[in-house]
Order: C-alpha cells, then sequence, then structure tokens
C-alpha cells in the first residue's frame, strides 16, 4: 500500500521527529497541535524541544515543502495519533487527548484510509476507545479504513536514530491494518517490522517500561538494605553483574520521564487483581524521593533554613524533559520542611517552584551548607571538588547517582554521602 500524505497530531517529543522524518523521505505532512505557540515556533524555523539533531532536520523538512503544520487535521491518505497520555491524580490513564484527537480525524476519514495510535495506552484502548470514535464517520474498521497501534519505542537524546534503525512493533485490529501500518513505516524504518494484534502491541510497549521499573525498584530497594547492612550498593552490584545471567540496574533518585514512571500504572488500573508485583515497584520508586530527603536530613540535621544547592531538575542526564521528574519531588519535599534552596540545571526549562532558579554553579553553590546531585549531568559528573571547595563554605555533598569519587571529594575536605553507601572516611 502506497501513501503520499499523512497527518501527525502532537508535535511533541514523538510527533515532531516523526512528522519530519516521515517529510524527508518524501510523505506529504502536515503536523498538527493545539498549542499555537508550537505551531509559531515551528513556523519561525525553531524547535521546542531539545533534541540534538532535530532543528537541522526540522529546517530540511520545510524546505522541502513536504512539512507544514497546522491546528487541524485535513485529509490524508494516514493519520498517525502521538499525543500525550498523562495520568490523573488517581494513577489512572488519562485518555481526553487521545479522545480529542480521534473525533478531529472524524470528519476527514475517508475510504482507504489508515489511522495508527502511537499513544502508550492502557491494553484495549485502540479497540475500546479509537474505533467507536472512528467509526462515527460511517467507516467500519477494517472494512472502510485501516486500524492499528504502534508503540514509539525510542530513547530521548537518540530519538531521530532510534526511530529508524529500532525494531518496530505493528499491530492491527486485523491482519490487513497490520500490513498497512507496515507499508506506511517501511517507508524510513530499517529495524525489523513485527506485525501482530492492537492489543498485543499495546501490551508490548507497557510490558518494555513495566520490566525497567520493576528492575530500578529493586535496585532502589537494594540501596536501602545497602545501607541498612553496612554495604557499599555500589560495589555491590558491580561485584554481582560478573556474573554472566545478572544485570542489576543502578538506584538512583526516583524514575521520571512519560514512559517508565507512567506505562506500568496503566496495567494496574486495566487489572488491579494481577499486577500486585508491578504496583510494589511503582510504591518503591514513587517513594524514592523521600528518602533522598531522609537522606539529606541525616547528614544536615534539621531541613528548615538550610542552604542547599541542588544539581539537576530533568527526569534523566543530559535531556531537557522535566516530566515526572523525581528531582522535581525531591525539591518540593525539601522546600516544604523550610529549606532554602538554589537550583542550578542548565538544560532544565522554566518549572514553578518554591526556589531560586540561578545560571551557574558558582551562584548556586555561592552560600550553601550542602550539595545535592539530583540529575548526573556530564558537567556535574566532571565537577573538580578541590575548585568547588574554592566556591562555597559547603563541606557536606549527597550524590544520588555513584557518580562522584568519595575519596577525592574527602581529600578536598567534603564529607560525601552517596545514595546506597556509608559517608567517606
Amino acid at each position: 500500500m502506497k501513501f503520499a500524505s499523512m497527518c501527525v497530531l502532537g508535535m511533541g517529543y514523538i510527533g515532531l521527529p516523526t512528522a519530519c522524518t516521515f517529510a524527508t523521505h518524501g510523505l506529504s505532512v502536515t503536523g498538527v497541535d493545539v498549542n499555537p505557540r508550537i505551531l509559531d515556533v515551528l513556523r519561525n524555523g525553531d524547535v521546542h524541544i531539545h533534541e540534538p539533531g532535530l532543528k537541522a532536520v526540522v529546517v530540511e523538512a520545510f524546505r522541502s515543502g513536504h512539512l507544514q503544520v497546522s491546528s487541524a487535521p485535513v485529509p490524508a491518505d494516514a493519520f498517525l495519533i502521538a499525543v500525550p497520555t498523562p495520568i490523573n491524580a488517581d494513577k489512572t490513564a488519562d485518555l481526553s487527548f487521545v479522545v480529542s484527537a480521534a473525533v478531529s480525524i472524524v470528519p476527514h476519514l475517508r475510504s482507504g484510509n489508515l489511522v495508527v495510535l502511537e499513544s502508550t495506552s492502557p491494553p484495549r484502548t485502540t479497540v475500546d476507545v479509537v474505533r467507536p470514535i472512528l467509526e462515527r464517520s460511517g467507516l467500519h474498521a477494517g472494512e472502510g479504513f485501516y486500524l492499528a497501534y504502534s508503540p514509539e519505542r525510542v530513547l530521548p537524546g537518540q530519538i531521530l536514530r532510534e526511530l529508524i534503525e529500532n525494531a518496530r512493533v505493528i499491530g492491527g485490529i486485523d491482519s490487513a491494518s497490520a500490513q498497512a501500518g507496515k507499508d506506511l513505516y517501511s517507508v524510513f524504518v530499517r529495524g525489523e517490522v513485527v506485525m501482530t494484534d492492537a492489543t498485543t502491541a499495546e501490551m508490548v510497549k507497557l510490558m518494555e517500561n513495566t520490566y525497567r521499573d520493576v528492575n530500578i525498584a529493586l535496585a532502589n530497594e537494594f540501596a536501602r538494605l545497602a545501607e541498612h547492612f553496612g554495604v557499599d550498593v555500589w560495589q555491590a552490584i558491580a561485584a554481582a553483574n560478573r556474573h554472566p545471567r545478572v544485570r542489576i540496574l543502578l538506584p538512583g533518585p526516583g524514575v521520571g520521564g512519560h514512559c517508565i514512571s507512567v506505562d506500568p500504572w496503566f496495567l494496574v488500573e486495566a487489572a488491579p487483581h494481577l499486577a500486585g508485583l508491578v504496583a510494589k515497584a511503582r510504591s518503591v520508586n514513587d517513594e524514592q524521593p523521600r528518602y533522598v530527603v531522609d537522606l539529606v536530613r541525616r547528614e544536615l540535621g534539621s531541613l528548615a533554613h538550610r542552604r542547599i544547592a541542588v544539581l539537576g531538575l530533568t527526569y534523566k542526564p543530559d535531556v531537557d524533559d522535566v516530566r515526572e521528574s523525581p528531582a522535581i519531588e525531591v525539591v518540593r519535599r525539601l522546600a516544604q520542611e523550610g529549606a532554602q534552596l538554589t537550583i542550578y540545571d542548565p538544560l532544565a526549562p522554566h518549572v514553578a517552584l518554591e526556589a531560586e532558579r540561578v545560571e551557574s554553579l558558582e551562584r548556586a553553590v555561592r552560600r550553601a551548607e550542602g550539595v545535592l546531585l539530583l540529575v548526573a549531568h556530564q558537567a556535574f559528573r566532571a565537577i573538580d571538588p578541590g575548585r568547588l571547595a574554592t566556591l562555597t563554605p559547603a563541606r557536606v555533598a549527597v550524590d544520588c547517582h555513584g557518580v562522584w569519587d568519595r575519596t577525592t571529594w574527602a581529600r578536598a575536605g567534603f564529607r560525601l554521602r552517596t545514595l546506597g553507601a556509608q559517608a567517606a572516611a
């Protein structure tokens, strides 16, 4: 099946790179977003997302004449839904963006069109939520139009490469829909394309991220146990991972991002009586920011009015994404206890917090009593403790990622406490 035109609904971390990739491979693409600021930024030749190489691809796509942006869908051969699926306060999936996107497609749906849902969703969303909405057009899925689910499986910082090289799962509501999805993505995908049914494809995405979440929860619990027993968890993990069939992940201040910290809840919501381990892992990781605050309190005593320099706000190193960031939760908890915080993150966008954001490491630590590493950006990993000692009166530091050498920091005069280990002598 050949496609000449498509609409991509949602110009976010996945929708924008995907739209540009299709456009640079010859399709006429309309990128749709309801946020006028995003559309203005794109029309002015800029991007609203920090992703290596993305701006150049956006410029190329516009110059080719194959990409345009709009606030509403237009008729096309294929429609791709790549909108957010956040969680509500009760940990249930908020599918309002998916529903709105599907509703907006209905007036433009024509016989032979393909609709693909990429947004991460609870099992059966494609068949139980999206399908009935699209069939309001008078066409029937599998007969009048094709309908499929294909999860994005890319890593921020490597999105453009992984979109093309990673294996792609296509789940259709029938075999013809799966084949239509394969035909569409084969325009640029070099990795293996695996065809299955829509609900299996939804499950695949949730399983991948839940697998990571459960294993991170195990690492975080190991860190707590190591402190209890007086063991260095980083040494223990390194030794355990020498076993040929063991690969323990590393602990940290929690789990963030729109995938790993969210997707497991979709399984818990869909089948709470069967997802006990999944729910427990989520609880362990959601509680890790509290554990970090307790660790800081053990080093500084009462946190009220204590001046703390916080390094990092994003959910992972060297990206600008703060969605569900555990670092933000740590900051909020510290602020609630009365700590006076100065925060430095050269990558994070503005976030409303009860703390002072500063533009340099020097300003962050100038009056600090303690330094807290929450995100292991490369710039923070490379901090020279000897130089830092000349910039700050602080002599207490807390490392939540095990990236600062304890002996070196101790020689520079710091009492360094690493998550999952005792303080350096």
